[in-house]
């Protein structure tokens, strides 16, 4: 989840000089551990697999997070603030033909790299693209917040241009937007470091044109890392982290902080409405990086499942706290204008997934990883029931660390639940890095394969 740089001009110029300000400081554990970057780009392509990987997964599985070049000074290094690289395995009718890593072609990054700049438009003067990516319109996206604009990247992983895919215009995006299986379109909803008084709705079509920018008003510059889709509205989280000139001038490289001034709430804007259009629920003031999946109810109320964090951003310069975090479902009553709210999980976890062939839709399976930011360790793969209220977990071993699970459902018309969980996952010894592949429907049993990087080191095993 990272931002571009959020100042205009004269500001930041007062920002880095504050900045000059701040003792130097050695630690920060966003620099170490499952933290740490990896210092050198690789392509493996002689690699060890345990098991049998299913002929029917063809493709990349790739994952991104920041992964700094140069760190100034690690008292200042923001954890969302790092060069984007991107990690990708790619799979073919039943073996692991490579893996590779590569940083993604910002600005700075070509120039250290002794590169040319990549062709496109840039927003901001340091634009920085680290925290998801997607395949749309026939190419891999590279895609960050707060104003920059997406990275194209080839099947090699290579980055190509920016741009906000097949649009002139010079806008940026999303972490997460959600795409619509039905249309083929993908739904965001977008906020910019340079305007603190809106959000956006866009809608990018299969082709990957701009079809659709509406404008929803706003206090204070909230931060929004993702967005849910029914089959009628797009989910609009409007929560108390907000753009803090007091942080920016603090030096902090990202200038967000909790505001209790700010009022929680959640929007239903209707798909094709227009900004005065959305149905403002209240909430209880706490923080949604990830939601999982949304759907409509048949009174006009609708269902969206999130991670939730009870604060955000109130103390630390470096990253996210440790905080309370829950599993919920949240209904957005359409009778009362509040959101209700219902524990699904109280394990630490983060990174919901689901079958996204049920976008929009009500279903039943959410998937999740156990997560302690704090202090990070083995953790668990968790298959929440949400039918049964029942919860299995897969644990993946000792000192094994497991980041976001894809789903991957083993043919068109396969029922939910029936597929693949694939995840990369991080020795915290210093072993070799792993790709696992589950059977989604046999948890308790052994992976169906398990793929050995020679290269040990696949860094920031938890990403935001």
């Amino acid at each position: 989840m990272s931002q571009a740089t959020m100042l205009q001009n004269p500001l930041l110029w007062l920002h880095r000089k504050l900045q000059e300000r701040v003792p130097y400081g050695a630690s920060n554990r966003f620099l170490e551990g499952p933290f740490a970057p990896v210092h050198s780009e690789v392509t493996e392509t002689s690699l060890k697999v345990t098991g049998s990987i299913p002929r029917e997964l063809n493709g990349v599985l790739a994952r991104i997070g920041p992964n700094p070049m140069q760190v100034a000074n690690p008292a200042l290094y923001h954890w969302f603030m790092g060069d984007g690289m991107v990690h990708g395995l790619r799979l073919e009718d039943g073996a692991a033909r490579w893996y590779r890593n590569r940083w993604i072609g910002q600005d700075n990054v070509r120039r250290a790299q002794k590169k040319a700049p990549l062709p496109g438009p840039r927003r901001g003067p340091a634009p920085t693209v680290n925290t998801n990516i997607i395949g749309h319109a026939g190419q891999l996206w590279a895609l960050v917040e707060a104003g920059a604009c997406p990275v194209a990247l080839d099947g090699e992983l290579e980055s190509r241009r920016h741009g906000l895919f097949a649009s002139d215009l010079k806008q940026g995006f999303s972490a997460h937007p959600h795409l619509d299986p039905a249309t083929g379109e993908l739904h965001a909803i977008c906020y910019d470091g340079f305007d603190r008084s809106h959000l956006y709705h866009r809608i990018i079509d299969s082709n990957g044109a701009l079809t659709r920018n509406v404008a929803i008003k706003v206090k204070h510059g909230p931060m929004v890392h993702d967005c849910a889709l029914t089959q009628s509205s797009v989910v609009v989280l409007d929560l108390p982290v907000t753009f803090s000139i007091k942080a920016a001038l603090g030096g902090s490289s990202l200038p967000y902080e909790w505001n209790p001034k700010h009022a929680a709430r959640v929007g239903l804007l209707p798909r094709h409405g227009e900004g005065r259009d959305v149905r403002w629920f209240d909430i209880e003031p706490c923080f949604v990086f990830h939601t999982c999946n949304a759907f409509d109810l048949e009174d006009g109320s609708a269902v969206v499942d999130v991670v939730v964090h009870g604060r955000m951003f109130d103390r630390s310069r470096q990253g996210p706290e440790d905080q309370v975090v829950t599993f919920e479902r949240w209904t957005l009553n359409a009778r009362s204008g509040r959101v209700e709210r219902e524990v699904l999980s109280r394990e630490r976890q983060e990174f919901p997934r689901f079958d996204e062939r049920l976008t929009g839709r009500a279903y039943r399976y959410a998937y999740a990883v156990g997560v302690n930011i704090a202090n990070p360790s083995a953790n668990a793969l968790y298959r929440h029931d949400l039918t049964t209220g029942t919860a299995l977990a897969h644990h993946y071993g000792p000192r094994q660390l497991s980041g976001e699970v894809v789903f991957v459902p083993r043919h068109a018309g396969a029922a939910e639940d029936e597929g693949w969980l694939l995840s990369f996952v991080h020795d915290l010894d210093g072993g070799p890095g792993r790709v696992v592949i589950l059977d989604a429907q046999d948890l308790a049993g052994p992976p169906q394969a398990v793929i050995d990087s020679p290269y040990a080191r696949h860094r920031h095993a938890l990403a935001p």
